[in-house]
C-alpha cells in the first residue's frame, strides 16, 4: 500500500478521528436526554468564549504539553512510557523542594531553579523503570505502571509525615514565599493593554511548555542523540549494527522523558497551587498519552492536541456546572478519542491509503 502524504497523515487522520470521536459522544449525550448542539455551544462557549474560559484551558494544555512530550520522546525509540503520571508527581516533589528550601529573591530565579529541580526529580524516577529494560528486559510498561503507585504512596507519606506544616491537618506543605509567585497571563500581557482575566491559573508556565516544544522539536530532529532515537525506534537490530548503543538510548530517552514530565509541577505546583498538595497531577500524566497518539509524535502536535484537551477540560466542567451532563462525559470523549486515533487507527488510515492510491493512478493515466 503506498504511502500517504505527510499533511494527511498529520493532519486529516487525528481530524477524522477526532469528528468519528464526536460523532459518538453526541449519540451518548442525546441518549441521557440532553441536546447535543447546546452542549457543544455551552463548551466552546465555557472554555473559549471569554479570557476566563481561554485562562483554564491554556492552564490544563500547560500540563497536557509536558506530559505530551514525555511521552512523545519515549514512542520515538519504541518505548511506551505509561509512568508520565508517577515522574509528573516526584516533579512536582522536586520543585517542591526548590522552592521552599531556598530563600529566592525574584520569581525567574525561582524558576529556573524549580525547572532543574523538577526535571532531576522527574528524570530520576524514571531512571530505575529505564534500567531494569535496558539491563535485566523488564517491560517499560509494566514498571512504569508499579512506579505510579508507588510515586503516589511516597508523596502521601512525604506530606503527611514530613513535609506538613506543624499544627496543618491538611497533607500539603506550606505557601511558597510571595517573591516567587509566578505571573499570570493577566500580569504577562497587561503591558501590552491586553485585557485578560485574573482568576485563572494560566501562568508563565505556557511560555515555558511552548519552548519545550521548540526544544523537543529541534531535539528529535537536529541533533545526533535525536538521529540515533529514531534510528533504534525503527529498527534495534539496524541501529546495534550501525553501532548505537540500545542501552545508552533507552536509558538516555527515559531519563528525558521523565525530566518532561516532571517539568509540569512549575505549572500545576509552583503556578497555580503554590504548595504542593496530593493529587495535584490530576490525571494528566495518563492524558499525555492521549495527546502524543493524537499529535503523531510531533511537538506541533503535541501541542495543537493539548490545546484540544485543555478544551474538553474546561468545557466538561461547564457541562457539569450548567446541565445534567455528568463531568464523566469528558473521560468518554477521551476515550473514544483515544480510541480512534491509537487502537483503531487503521480503521481511517487503511481507506485513506487507498482513496490516495487511487488518485496517484487516476493523476497518472
Amino acid at each position: 500500500m503506498e504511502k500517504m502524504p505527510a499533511w494527511a497523515d498529520v493532519v486529516l487522520i487525528p481530524l477524522i478521528s477526532l469528528i468519528l470521536a464526536a460523532a459518538i459522544s453526541a449519540l451518548v449525550i442525546l441518549f441521557i436526554g440532553e441536546s447535543p448542539a447546546e452542549a457543544l455551544n455551552l463548551m466552546v462557549t465555557g472554555a473559549l468564549g471569554s479570557t476566563y474560559g481561554w485562562g483554564y484551558t491554556l492552564y490544563y494544555a500547560t500540563n497536557f504539553i509536558f506530559t505530551g512530550l514525555a511521552v512523545t520522546v519515549a514512542f520515538h525509540a519504541r518505548l511506551f512510557n505509561i509512568g508520565g503520571e508517577g515522574q509528573a508527581m516526584i516533579g512536582g516533589l522536586g520543585v517542591a523542594v526548590a522552592c521552599l528550601y531556598v530563600p529566592w529573591p525574584h520569581w525567574s530565579l525561582a524558576l529556573v531553579a524549580a525547572c532543574i529541580s523538577g526535571a532531576v526529580f522527574g528524570a530520576a524516577w524514571a531512571a530505575i523503570p529505564a534500567w531494569l529494560q535496558a539491563k535485566r528486559g523488564s517491560h517499560i510498561v509494566i514498571t512504569t505502571i508499579m512506579f505510579n503507585f508507588i510515586a503516589a504512596a511516597v508523596l502521601n507519606y512525604l506530606l503527611v509525615n514530613v513535609m506538613r506544616p506543624t499544627g496543618s491537618m491538611d497533607p500539603a506543605t506550606e505557601r511558597f514565599a510571595e517573591t516567587i509567585h509566578l505571573p499570570t497571563l493577566h500580569e504577562l500581557l497587561a503591558p501590552f493593554s491586553i485585557a485578560f482575566s485574573k482568576a485563572p491559573p494560566a501562568n508563565v508556565s505556557f511560555l515555558v511548555a511552548i519552548l519545550a516544544c521548540v526544544a523537543v522539536w529541534a531535539l528529535i530532529w537536529r541533533t545526533r542523540l535525536g538521529y540515533e532515537i529514531r534510528a533504534f525506534g525503527h529498527t534495534e537490530t539496524g541501529a546495534v549494527y550501525a553501532g548505537i548503543s540500545p542501552v545508552k538510548i533507552i536509558v538516555v530517552t527515559m531519563l528525558i522523558s521523565g525530566g518532561l514530565a516532571g517539568l509540569m509541577g512549575i505549572n500545576n505546583v509552583m503556578g497555580e497551587a503554590e504548595r504542593l498538595v496530593l493529587n495535584a497531577t490530576e490525571g494528566a500524566g495518563f492524558i499525555g498519552i492521549a495527546v502524543a497518539l493524537m499529535g503523531r509524535g510531533h511537538p506541533a502536535g503535541v501541542f495543537l492536541s493539548a490545546i484540544l484537551f485543555g478544551f474538553l477540560y474546561q468545557g466538561g466542567a461547564e457541562l457539569a456546572l450548567w446541565t445534567s451532563i455528568p463531568r464523566e462525559l469528558i473521560v468518554v470523549i477521551q476515550a473514544l478519542v483515544i480510541l480512534f486515533t491509537g487502537a483503531l487507527d487503521n480503521m481511517v488510515r487503511m481507506p485513506l491509503q487507498q482513496v490516495f492510491a487511487a488518485l496517484r493512478r487516476k493523476e497518472s493515466t
